[in-house]
Parts: C-alpha cells; sequence; structure tokens
C-alpha cells in the first residue's frame, strides 16, 4: 500500500474524515486528499508546527507527543505522528474522537508495515560445494 492508497482507504473507512494529508514530520507532504495540492502542502505544514508548539509547551517538553486535536464549533482538525510520519486530519463538528484518532494510528501503522515489507531482504548466498566425479 503506498502513502495515497492509504489516504484514500483512511477516507473510506472513516465517514467523519473529510480530508487528510499524509507527510514526514517535519511536513513535507507525502500525500493528500485535498484537491489542490497548495491547500495540502499548507496544511501539511500548519500540523507540523501545530505538533511542534504543542511539544514545545513546558508541560509537554519532556514528553513524546504522538497525537493532537484543535476543536472550533465548525470542525476538528486531528494530527498523529510517528518517527517518520504525520497524518492530520480535518473532520466536521463533534466527531467521534477515539475514533477518529484510531483510524489515523490505523493508517500510519499500514504505511509502516508496508515501507518495512518494501526494503530489500539481505541475499543469503550459499557455497555450492563441487563434487569430484569419482566414476567413469
Amino acid at each position: 500500500m503506498e502513502a495515497a492508497q492509504a489516504l484514500a482507504d483512511l477516507t473510506e473507512i472513516s465517514s467523519q474524515i473529510e480530508t487528510a494529508v499524509l507527510a514526514d514530520t517535519d511536513g513535507a507532504v507525502v500525500a493528500s486528499t485535498f484537491s489542490e495540492d497548495e491547500k495540502g502542502e499548507a496544511f501539511a505544514g500548519s500540523a507540523a508546527e501545530l505538533v511542534r508548539a504543542a511539544k514545545d509547551s513546558d508541560e509537554l517538553s519532556s514528553k513524546e507527543l504522538v497525537q493532537v486535536q484543535a476543536a472550533s464549533p465548525q470542525g476538528c482538525v486531528f494530527v498523529v505522528r510517528d518517527e517518520r510520519h504525520l497524518v492530520a486530519a480535518v473532520t466536521g463538528a463533534q466527531p467521534t474522537v477515539g475514533l477518529v484518532f484510531y483510524d489515523l494510528k490505523t493508517c500510519l501503522r499500514l504505511l509502516e508495515r508496508e515501507e518495512t515489507e518494501k526494503k530489500p531482504k539481505p541475499v543469503r548466498r550459499t557455497r555450492v560445494k563441487k563434487v569430484a566425479d569419482g566414476g567413469s
């Protein structure tokens, strides 16, 4: 599953997610459901900045931040991150918070699993001994 497919699956299984972006932890877009690239890039950059700002707060500076939710009366923004990626999504008002976080974490796990499986496995070379022809 490539990144674009991971996001397509995410938006298909989670009816609450309106748009989403998958990025590296610095905010560089890997895949996006936004119709305009610029909007996806801006959203990914803002999501990465939101995580940095939350992590830099005094209460969280010594802890590993893995998820953030920002809510307004019109909708919510969710961000979930791992060591290499973040996935950020926009929902409507009053989403099922736990379910959205679960779906976003599942998206990252599936992407990580796919990337791990794509890595080339080391080639094991076995030495074949020649057996001398003892007869004819």
